[in-house]
């Protein structure tokens, strides 16, 4: 049963570094009580610290409460910042302890609790599991999770705030473009005429919707998806006609901005639904190679909303529309 344990645990010397660190927090406090405290912290927080470095997880010790002189003096912290995830709690034990001290300033704003079993040498350091949240000052050590959860755990939390900074990326313009006003002809900052953003070869896109209908209305903005190897900004067009009272046909094309003879690959255009499921895809296109266009066309009631998407890699831009 302990060699079971033991594959469960981490037993590693403690880098000279962080006891160096630790020797020189240790001098700075008032007290002696306090100053085995702060080297106790210390010592644990570099030997978490190294673990998940090697481990592969981006720790950031700078931005950690226990690494600067001021907050390590003024609270008993012990935590290790890790990029983008949150801060984890990594507390010294002995040998002989039962219980892992969890003092109540740290028992929220942490992804995790770490135990650190700190050898009487203060050379060598066990990891002997951790918890996701505390409710006492006192947790018992037989109720800690295995090593392995924590970077299961970890990994998962990776993945979540991955997805999250990828949403973080999409940029999306507050004004919501009214048909109505463009009909009043009045449009919205970054809405130009269409032969404004093209050159003279292309100053006239190939409306299939406009024909000999007057009341065609359309405008184009320039729409900037980021630094790529091709292309960094596209053109958007949009147009419609009131066929009905109450129905608006609608077309949108993309293409490339001038002195481009291609869309970048991998453009994805999309008209998103707010009427049945919010954010919804109702219609897509996506570049190839050698696009020199893409473009949807639908129908859409008056007082419906939608929004055009364009994709291309993790940039996204959104413009919302009300018919």
């Amino acid at each position: 049963m302990d060699k079971i344990e033991d594959t469960l645990k981490f037993t590693a010397p403690i880098p000279p570094d962080g006891r160096h660190r630790a020797e020189e927090l240790y001098r700075r406090q008032a007290t002696q009580k306090k100053a085995e405290q702060v080297y106790l912290n210390t010592l644990s927080v570099f030997f978490v610290n190294s673990y998940l470095q090697y481990m592969g997880f981006e720790t950031d010790l700078d931005n950690s409460d226990s690494w600067k002189p001021v907050q390590q003096t003024l609270m008993d912290v012990a935590d290790l910042s890790l990029k983008n995830l949150g801060s984890l709690e990594c507390r010294p034990v002995f040998e002989d302890a039962e219980f892992v001290y969890v003092p109540p300033e740290v028992q929220s704003n942490r992804i995790g609790y770490v135990a650190v079993q700190i050898r009487k040498s203060f050379r060598e350091a066990t990891l002997l599991g951790f918890v996701r949240q505390v409710q006492t000052d006192l947790l018992p050590i037989n109720q800690l999770q295995p090593l392995d959860n924590l970077l299961e755990y970890l990994e998962e939390l990776t993945q979540v705030r991955q997805a999250e900074l990828a949403s973080q990326s999409l940029t999306s313009n507050k004004t919501l473009v009214k048909f109505k006003q463009w009909l009043e002809n009045i449009f919205e900052v970054g809405w130009q005429e269409i032969e404004s953003l093209f050159d003279n070869q292309r100053a006239n896109p190939d409306w299939s919707l406009r024909g000999a209908n007057d009341s065609f209305v359309s405008r184009g903005k320039l729409i900037d998806l980021g630094k790529t190897e091709i292309i960094q900004s596209v053109i958007l067009v949009v147009g419609f006609i009131l066929e009905k009272e109450q129905e608006i046909d609608i077309i949108i094309e993309v293409h490339p901005i001038c002195g481009e003879i291609y869309l970048p690959p991998n453009l994805q255009l999309m008209v998103i639904d707010f009427e049945g499921i919010e954010g919804e895809s109702i219609m897509e296109a996506q570049t190839r190679s050698t696009n020199k266009s893409i473009q949807l066309q639908f129908s859409g009631d008056v007082g419906e909303r939608f929004s055009i998407k364009l994709v291309l890699g993790n940039i996204s831009v959104l413009e919302s529309f009300l018919i």
